[in-house]
């Protein structure tokens, strides 16, 4: 499972540090969700997530003034526990006094923000739901084509690296050449370079590596996107049935659990895939906006073909 510190949390945000030294810091954030506080407040601890990031509004903090004394270290007790890793206040309320003992004796991080209590949790959620996410590496390239993410992948040898550095000559963008780090992010696979890779690398056989950063300008690199499709390039089978029309059914490939549309592109002599790639591209974003050009040729064939039984 992946974790980040609270130390980065902080310095992420940069909070307000109320409480707790630098070993509290250290503490792990392994959940990308908040807990508002308000059952453990009223003495309820069961179904409790004590691994979550325990926030204070208005409502809780207003609430904590109702409590007795003992209810107090009853609840702040059990906030902040060993698993807990820390305990954010909104909009620039003043930490209730027992809290404040509590936090001290154990040397327990309790930060504090300016912020609204629904925003400051949307933002905490958003930001740990991108650093806490699965990640997955895949080889192949992955380019910005249109503006859709365009993952290309075959076998190694296949030329995918010199394709990807076409494609930058005619004005798309690279992501990463060669591996490709994946996280899933509300249902969309989101790709990037490792950090060995970042600043636009390309490893050309017989040439080595390039930066076609450097050669094109910075405007040819993207540090992620979201991946839109794959395409699989695979070396010519004479025997093979390839899509002619494009009527079949849609292949997916499963990225992180989520299917990702796929072409089937083969590789032969004479062929320029970019000027393929960059078609695919096109076709795509002209069927997401409702025209289907192998639907329209199919009609065009069956009115034909009508046309004809009818003059018989």
């Amino acid at each position: 499972m992946r974790a980040i510190t609270v130390k980065e949390f902080v310095e992420h945000f940069n909070f307000e540090i109320v409480h707790g030294n630098k070993e509290s810091l250290k503490r792990k954030i392994q959940i990308a969700d908040t807990n508002r506080a308000g059952l453990e407040l009223a003495g309820f601890f069961d179904y409790s997530q004590p691994k979550r990031i325990v926030v204070l509004g208005d409502k809780e903090v207003e609430y904590i003034k109702t409590m007795t004394q003992e209810e107090k270290y009853r609840s702040f007790e059990f906030l902040t526990g060993d698993e807990t890793p820390l305990l954010i206040i909104s909009k620039d309320h003043e930490c209730p006094g027992v809290l404040s003992e509590i936090a001290y004796r154990k040397n327990f991080p309790i930060l504090r923000s300016k912020q609204q209590t629904s925003r400051l949790i949307i933002n905490i959620v958003s930001y740990l739901d991108e650093k806490l996410a699965d990640i997955d590496s895949l080889h192949g390239v992955l380019l910005s084509i249109y503006g859709k993410g365009v993952l290309i992948r075959g076998e190694s040898g296949m030329g995918k690296s010199e394709v990807a550095l076409d494609l930058v000559r005619r004005g798309h963008q690279l992501i990463s050449d060669d591996l490709v780090d994946c996280y899933l992010i509300h249902n969309e696979i989101i790709g990037y370079p490792p950090k060995l890779l970042e600043g636009g690398f390309i490893e050309l056989r017989g040439i080595g590596i390039v930066n076609v950063r450097k050669l094109y300008g910075s405007s040819c690199t993207l540090p992620k996107t979201k991946v839109d499709f794959v395409i699989e390039l695979k070396s010519w089978d004479s025997s093979a049935e390839y899509d002619r029309v494009g009527i079949e059914e849609t292949k997916y490939e499963e990225i992180l659990s989520v299917e990702i549309p796929k072409i089937i592109l083969p590789l032969r002599g004479g062929r320029s895939m970019a000027t393929i790639i960059e078609s695919a591209v096109t076709n795509i974003v002209l069927k997401e906006e409702g025209y289907d050009s192998a639907k329209e040729f199919e009609n065009r064939v069956l009115s034909f073909i009508g046309n004809q039984k009818g003059e018989e």
